[in-house]
């Protein structure tokens, strides 16, 4: 396989997470286990522009369909980052009723409510089905569309132009990030300006947080990649900000590379130092990472069986794309973790991809008084804690797995 940016033939192998289904392929009924369908899971890095990248075994139309169930209001924590963005960003960028955002991977309108409580007109661009709708509900116009250089130029013959284009943890999840790219640049207005936030590969390889490693994730971004990737394809990236979301995340500024309104930043100069200085550019710290997620993946097998030999029930809360990697590879089935909560209705019901274990609701909790608790999307884990406090009450306790196993009273 060769690199989906530079096209350089790729020989560093990241991680070999063998084989599973798509993470948010939930089964509706047991009579869909014997035609699921996995695959291999495997990540590569370029060595000439850098960028970690899955092998492709899947197209992506077959990740992202009608009954995706990834909703992003469920999480109170990412609602208030949301609202707090879009009052940074009208602020710094003086936007108002005379300006237009758009919004790519807008999901179920999670931060174009926001953006309507300004006044600010607004388009959200999200292609699966279930989400559109949802964002639809709260009356924000919405294109049930994959994004590229051809929606790009569709909605430019339109007139539709803008000052702010948001994009949050999507530029990960698309196949062609050239022509991705390509259309944002295309989009914006000489002044205009776009944001990109993205899981910072810096963070997923200190913290061995690989499971943030599924199919739907096509690339796994340092800032050297996208800068590089952003030059090639019209776009200049002027600014950057280091923010906690999902682990540790970059938020990325970027405009025109034909009118540069605004002067770039040494931030962006930093943070690629900083890169450099944890052994990015080189290849010792990828090839090193295989080791360390072999570790997680003893010690939590250690703990389960342990409990498991105690008499001792476990369940999970959070049936998340990360929680799914984890299991999966680490071969978890029903017999160790009995199920696994989660707010979203959509799930209720359902049952995990590859390991089959079910979803339920929140109440059930208080009916079984479980021991322990493994929380799964380990970057809420202070906001589930916070909530699931009365497992406490009949001597409950919390556990998480990444980066080290870790038992919380």
């Amino acid at each position: 396989m060769n690199c989906r940016h530079c096209q350089s033939p790729l020989s560093i192998t990241l991680v070999n997470l063998g084989e599973c289904p798509p993470s948010n392929a939930y089964l509706s009924s047991i009579k869909e286990f014997g035609e699921e369908r996995s695959f291999p899971l495997k990540v590569m890095v370029c060595s000439q522009c850098r960028l970690a990248q899955t092998v492709d075994y899947i197209d992506h139309r077959q990740l992202f369909v009608d009954n995706y169930a990834y909703l992003s209001s469920f999480s109170s924590s990412w609602l208030a980052h949301a609202k707090n963005y879009v009052q940074q960003m009208a602020d710094r960028f003086h936007l108002g009723p005379d300006s237009f955002l758009i919004e790519v991977a807008a999901n179920d309108g999670y931060l174009l409510q926001f953006v309507k409580e300004l006044g600010i007109p607004c388009l959200g661009i999200e292609p699966t089905k279930l989400a559109a709708k949802a964002a639809r509900k709260k009356s924000i116009e919405t294109l049930e569309e994959f994004f590229g250089l051809a929606l790009a130029k569709k909605l430019l013959s339109q007139g539709k132009q803008a000052d702010l284009m948001t994009a949050n943890n999507v530029l990960a999840h698309v196949p062609d990030i050239n022509d991705f790219v390509s259309g944002f640049s295309m989009l914006l207005k000489p002044h205009g300006v776009v944001t990109f936030e993205f899981p910072h590969l810096k963070n997923l390889l200190e913290e061995t947080q690989f499971d943030t490693i599924y199919h739907e994730h096509f690339s796994y971004l340092s800032l050297f990649s996208v800068d590089t990737i952003f030059g090639k394809n019209g776009l200049e990236v002027f600014d950057v900000e280091q923010i906690p979301t999902h682990g540790g995340s970059l938020r990325v500024y970027a405009q025109r590379v034909d009118t540069r309104p605004h002067p770039v930043s040494d931030r962006v100069h930093s943070v690629i130092e900083q890169e450099r200085a944890a052994g990015m550019m080189e290849d010792r710290i990828y090839l090193d990472f295989s080791r360390k997620v072999q570790r997680i993946k003893n010690d939590l097998l250690e703990f389960l069986i342990r409990q498991n030999m105690n008499g001792k029930k476990v369940v999970a809360y959070g049936a998340a794309a990360k929680g799914n990697t984890l299991m999966n590879f680490a071969g978890i089935r029903p017999d160790y973790v009995s199920y696994v909560v989660d707010k979203n209705p959509e799930k209720k019901g359902k049952f995990m991809p590859g390991n089959h274990i079910p979803i339920v609701g929140e109440e059930r909790l208080r009916v079984d008084h479980p021991d322990y608790v493994l929380i799964l999307p380990w970057n809420l884990k202070h906001e589930i804690i916070n909530q699931l406090s009365y497992v406490r009450e009949w001597g409950g306790q919390f556990v998480s797995a990444i980066p080290d196993l870790k038992v919380v009273n």
